[in-house]
């Protein structure tokens, strides 16, 4: 059965995102960049993959569904209509009416729609933000893959918002990259 994979970046105190979305803030090495263009290429938008030297049409690896919120697919200061376009895009909101493009689909019932995609053949699922999104969805995470960068943003937008349940994960794996980013993964327990 396909997982959903909430595989997020958070500063050091918890945040995935500034006070208004801000993702700028976090480091981008060269090490992290070569390690991300090899274990997880899929999470990486279309229009930026020529800039990092991968292929824009290089078939999905880990995932090939992508579902986010309003605030994820709508970042402030830069909005890209079909950003995943290797991937099946679902942008969950309740204020949209429709996406600005037709690869990209709006639905209003995060839970229902994960629990249909895991019925479906394909390779996993992945959460890409935001923290409410991720607060919905916690009872139906399956594995969290957390990049972990040294800085610390002191407010913003929380991994989890909306929800307080304590859940146990067991982690199962760990990098570490020289520049000090580190990335774990987490299993449900």
């Amino acid at each position: 059965m396909r997982k959903l994979v909430y595989y997020i970046g958070v500063s050091l105190d918890g945040y995935i995102a500034g006070p208004d979305g801000e993702v700028d803030f976090y480091p981008i090495p060269p090490d992290y960049v070569a390690w991300l263009g090899t274990e997880f290429p899929d999470t990486i938008p279309t229009h930026i993959r020529p800039h990092l030297g991968l292929d824009p049409e290089l078939p999905a690896q880990r995932f090939d569904t992508v579902l986010m919120g309003r605030g994820t697919y709508i970042l402030p200061g830069e909005h890209v209509a079909n950003p995943f376009q290797h991937l099946r895009q679902y942008v969950v909101s309740g204020s949209l009416a429709a996406s600005d493009h037709p690869a990209v689909e709006v639905v209003d019932d995060p839970v229902g729609l994960v629990r249909e995609l895991k019925r479906q053949d394909g390779l996993d699922i992945w959460l890409c933000g935001g923290g409410n999104l991720a607060g919905q969805l916690i009872d139906e995470i399956d594995q969290l893959v957390v990049k972990s960068y040294p800085v610390i943003a002191g407010a913003g937008v929380p991994a989890f918002t909306g929800v307080f349940k304590p859940t146990l994960f067991t982690p199962t794996r760990r990098h570490e990259l020289a520049s000090g980013t580190q990335v774990t993964w987490f299993d449900r327990s």
